[in-house]
């Protein structure tokens, strides 16, 4: 019944994360370090969700609840989103996109053997869908450009879609139980523990930090932590009280076609006919998917 507000905010979510993979390539090429780059996320994070925390109910979170967000937190956030930023200083987007398209491949089949959902032929139909849209957007839309190291940015990339596919997986129930403010301010803060010593002594010289910084720089890092972050982070599992995580996962092929509408409207890429059509498949995968059947409450 209240379906619909899972999948407006899981789009909403997959939308600023589309747009948040050009801007941290261009932080990480002219500002920070990627670990740097974590660690002003968590900080930042982790300042706005306390602060929020404040003005709401307060929650309880029993004790196993509470080590499975502080473990959903390394994992999603912390292991994933470094691996994430790691794989983006070897490889471009475009490269990176295409991986992570490949998530609700690996929820699907997680979910299945760890929860025992099952794998319907319709619900095969939809990914194949969803995934064959961006796999047509990207490979089209390829201009031929390399990273630095490709095959080692491809393989982080490859880890980062399977520990967010397990995140997805392991907080699926606390994600019904706690508000998303209560989860997240407890995953950044765990996230922030460990990443902000390990800059610190890995990496403390940061030129977003230094004389150099301008505001440019400023404002890629603000729309990291409020929006690809705070944001983000929060419609997730929020998302997750009403969806699978099946269903969460087959929106992350939305992300590529962010990326291409982007680069279109601001000149980096020209509009040909393959991005529309990559669009309507993607959509269609993720309604196709989501469509209960005689085996699903929803």
């Amino acid at each position: 019944m209240n379906a619909w507000r899972g999948h407006v905010a899981i789009l909403m979510a997959n939308v600023i994360f589309g747009l948040g993979v050009p801007v941290t390539k261009a932080l990480l090429d002219d500002w920070v370090t990627p670990m740097g780059y974590m660690a002003s996320r968590c900080v930042g994070a982790t300042i706005l969700f306390w602060v929020v925390s404040w003005f709401l109910p307060r929650e309880h979170v029993e004790r196993r609840d509470l080590i499975t967000i502080l473990l959903g937190g390394l994992l999603g956030f912390f292991i994933s989103q470094t691996l994430t930023a790691e794989a983006l200083k070897y490889t471009t987007p475009v490269y990176f996109s295409l991986v992570a398209a490949l998530t609700p491949v690996s929820v699907m089949v997680l979910a299945a053997i760890f929860l025992k959902e099952g794998i319907t032929g319709l619900k095969t139909v939809g990914v194949i869908l969803g995934i064959g849209g961006a796999l047509l957007m990207l490979f089209t839309s390829w201009s031929g450009g390399t990273g630095s190291n490709d095959l080692l940015g491809i393989s982080l990339a490859v880890l980062s879609v399977l520990t967010w596919a397990i995140y997805l997986i392991i907080t699926r129930k606390v994600s019904a139980k706690y508000s998303s403010v209560t989860q997240m301010k407890y995953v950044f803060l765990i996230s922030t523990i460990v990443t902000v010593p390990l800059a610190l002594m890995t990496e403390p010289q940061q030129r977003l930090y230094s004389e150099a910084w301008q505001w440019s720089g400023v404002a890629e890092m603000a729309f990291i932590v409020l929006f690809a972050t705070g944001l983000g982070y929060f419609l997730i599992p929020y998302a997750m009280k009403f969806l699978k995580a099946t269903t969460v996962s087959i929106y992350t092929n939305i992300q590529p076609v962010v990326a291409s509408l982007v680069a279109i409207a601001v000149g980096q890429d020209v509009l040909t006919w393959d991005k529309p059509l990559a669009g309507i498949m993607v959509l269609l995968g993720a309604y196709i998917v989501t469509m209960p059947d005689k085996h699903e409450a929803k």
